[in-house]
């Protein structure tokens, strides 16, 4: 492009970045460059320096993009002067209107140099239409689309209730079903206890293709079992599922679930379920299943009660749910205040829940409930808190919520539990669990 050949470009952009990259880009092309920072500012100029072709942004201030295109193309004197809207409101409408105000073409920002002048010397070498929208000749965006892993690790509340299921809409948050955890890490399904809640578990998985499915039973009073005869899985041929158990003081725990299935209760009995079938008695410690570690230990709860620890993504999850920690204490939740032969008892329990990332657990009572449930085999709030603190928990998320516990009860139940835990200067993420609540890793 010669000197004499040289055509006027003004550029008006109220964003000192784009203005100045833009008029400069422009004159290294060729072209002489002017620029204006305003709507009246770009008036002004047109007079003076006369340029050939404009390029206009629609958001300026003092007078509106669209304004100064109506005056150019309304004033006979500067009508046929070309101007191309560069805006990043680039609404449909916005767009149509600038091309039916006489607008040449419409550039999208973000725009590329390129493609800005592509434009230009269409304009001026006619190799592109008047009057046309243009799109954008950029890389187009790609539609962000997150794809589900299914190998993060999580677990799901099936059922948080404890002693009996509850319903009506005075449980509603909370939710009614008695215990059943969901663990789902490496594809691998591993389910901690059978309560009603593992009955919707069960409507889950039976859409899916059937797989060895690992059951553990932290202990068998009906609370924690009730639900095992409407698991649809167990009815299904192709499933392989075992049962793991602590070894009772009774019955063994194939018998006790017989027992359940006996045709005085129920209409189907357990060697008639279509699924195979293996109890575990709990004798190893850990238990290994491929790349699943599970460590067991007993808890303070009437008969062979367990609790269990798993390792998750590299978390350490502990689940106890039936369990009275200090079991008579009912005084300041202190360590000092406790007597020492009291805590002697409870130091492997401690011990094996030190330290972990989440501890799902019970706090059964308020403490002036826990006055008159003694010996029942449920913990206090405050004893609760104070294990926290003396096992070094990182989280804590409370479940087996009494079935006298309504979702206003247990809403004021976790403030004073938050009240509790500043108290003893421990104040770490606490939650009460919900049916249906999932927390991935």
């Amino acid at each position: 492009m010669t000197e004499n050949s040289k055509k006027r470009i003004l550029v008006v952009d109220d964003t000192d970045g784009i203005r100045v990259m833009v008029a400069s880009l422009l004159a290294s092309a060729g072209y002489e460059v002017d620029a204006a920072e305003d709507g009246q500012q770009c008036l002004d100029k047109v007079g003076i320096f006369h340029p050939d072709l404009i390029l206009l942004d629609i958001m300026m201030p003092v007078i509106h993009g669209i304004d100064v295109l109506k005056r150019l193309k309304a004033d006979p004197a500067t009508s046929a002067i070309g101007v191309i809207m560069c805006s990043g409101k680039d609404f449909k409408p916005d767009k149509d209107l600038t091309i039916r105000q006489g607008a040449f073409a419409f550039i999208t920002k973000p725009f590329s140099f390129d493609e800005l002048l592509v434009t230009v010397e269409g304009y001026f070498d006619g190799s592109i239409l008047p009057a046309t929208v243009l799109p954008s000749v950029t890389a187009p965006l790609q539609e962000f689309a997150p794809v589900t892993e299914q190998s993060i690790p999580y677990i799901r509340f099936w059922g948080t209730r404890g002693s009996i299921p509850v319903s009506g809409p005075a449980f509603n948050h909370y939710g009614g079903n008695t215990p059943s955890l969901e663990i789902n890490v490496d594809g691998m399904t591993v389910i901690v206890d059978a309560g009603t809640g593992i009955r919707e578990l069960g409507n889950r998985l039976k859409a899916e293709p059937p797989r060895p499915l690992h059951l553990f039973i932290g202990h068998t009073h009906w609370d924690h079992i009730q639900g095992f005869p409407f698991f649809v899985p167990a009815y299904q041929p192709g499933t392989s599922l075992t049962v793991y158990g602590a070894s009772g003081f009774g019955k063994d725990l194939k018998s006790v679930f017989s027992g359940q299935l006996d045709s005085d209760y129920f209409p189907v009995q357990l060697q008639d379920l279509s699924s195979s079938i293996i109890f575990h008695e709990l004798k190893d410690n850990p238990v290994v299943i491929g790349n699943f570690t599970m460590h067991w230990c007993y808890v303070h709860h009437q008969g062979a009660a367990v609790g269990f620890k798993f390792d998750l993504g590299g978390k350490t999850i502990v689940y106890m749910t039936d369990n009275e920690f200090l079991k008579g204490y009912h005084g300041a939740p202190d360590p000092a205040h406790i007597p020492h032969e009291m805590m002697v008892v409870y130091r492997e329990l401690i011990d094996f829940i030190s330290g972990a990332d989440i501890l799902i657990s019970e706090a059964q009572y308020m403490d002036d409930e826990y006055h008159y449930k003694i010996g029942w085999g449920h913990t206090s709030v405050s004893n609760a808190c104070l294990l926290c603190k003396m096992a070094n928990v990182k989280q804590w998320i409370v479940t087996h919520h009494d079935p006298m516990h309504s979702d206003e009860f247990l809403d004021k139940k976790l403030q004073k539990t938050l009240q509790i835990l500043a108290s003893i200067d421990y104040p770490i993420p606490v939650s009460f669990a919900a049916d249906g609540q999932t927390e991935y890793f």
